[in-house]
């Protein structure tokens, strides 16, 4: 089986500056993987590779979606499938790199997809900005399996299970059961892990947000929202577009902005590493030792 690398661990930490350390040595292609990079005009605040990079290194899956438009892990793989098979026919290695564990799990091991119609879906939506605790309670009774594995505060997983149970008639944990994520395996993956002192992470972290503002996030997120499009799309409430949307509306003040935005890029960094620690098979390093991590991986696809 033909082999892909892979780049993963916390916001932050320089899985970017790596995938193209790598790309170069190993003649290799970047996919990404982090879902807020599908989208155009979503630059700065996503930290995209810039065009010295994408010079040096073919990427792909960035710019790939309009802000309005809908996207989902089973759409990732399918996409992506059809890429790596055209990375290995031009005799090169793809690289993936992003932080959005769910992708990669899909990617590798595969996952079941539903159509969801609008309808369904619009519905269900707003019935969990209304009321999501009655959705919750909904849940418990049509698959209660599942609905003790999540919290009844998450919605995102709450309004997909009870999508499945009306799209298909089967409650996601049937699913589960019959693919689930640790079976098979799709892709002969080499994942390479970033990892830092918590308290090194965290001032990467926040003096990136200071970094990120100095560049213009700010500018973007206003033109973005002078072009029409709604402060009420999905990639705005992401870690701290929804909060420079607060400040551009006067709700709060740009200090307080930057102290949210880097409190909550904290936590996400947390979440990620919680994710991927409880991944399989992925070999640790810190981001600094690039020729060991690349002296590993040469003698990793070397091997059959």
């Amino acid at each position: 089986m033909k082999k892909v690398i892979a780049i993963v661990g916390p916001t932050g930490v320089g899985k970017s500056e790596l995938a193209v350390f790598l790309g170069e040595k190993l003649n290799g292609e970047i996919v990404n993987f982090d879902s807020l990079q599908f989208y155009k005009e979503l630059n700065i605040g996503t930290a995209k590779p810039g065009e010295e990079e994408r010079k040096r290194v073919p990427h792909h899956l960035y710019d790939l979606l309009e802000l309005d438009e809908e996207f989902n892990a089973a759409k990732f793989v399918e996409i992506a499938d059809n890429l790596i098979k055209e990375i290995w026919e031009r005799g090169k290695i793809p690289i993936l790199v992003g932080g959005t564990g769910l992708y990669l799990r899909a990617f590798e091991y595969g996952l079941f997809s539903i159509e969801v119609p609008k309808e369904i879906r619009g519905t269900l939506r707003k019935r969990a900005d209304q009321d999501l605790s009655s959705l919750y309670e909904e849940l418990k009774r049509l698959d209660p399996e599942y609905a003790q594995k999540i919290s009844p505060k998450d919605k995102v997983r709450i309004t997909r299970a009870l999508e499945v149970i009306y799209t298909s008639g089967k409650p996601i944990s049937y699913f589960h059961k019959e693919n689930p994520f640790f079976g098979k395996k799709r892709y002969n993956l080499i994942k390479i892990g970033l990892i830092l002192p918590r308290k090194e992470l965290y001032e990467k972290i926040n003096l990136r947000v200071i970094k990120m503002i100095e560049k213009g996030w700010i500018e973007e997120v206003k033109k973005l929202l002078e072009k029409g499009y709604s402060p009420k799309l999905k990639p705005f409430k992401a870690i701290g577009y929804k909060y420079i949307i607060q400040y551009l509306q006067g709700k709060i003040s740009l200090e307080k902005a930057i102290e949210l935005i880097q409190r909550d890029t904290r936590r996400y960094a947390k979440r990620q590493l919680t994710w991927f620690k409880k991944e399989p098979d992925i070999y640790w390093f810190n981001p600094d030792e690039k020729e060991r991590i690349l002296n590993f991986l040469k003698e990793k696809l070397a091997t059959n």
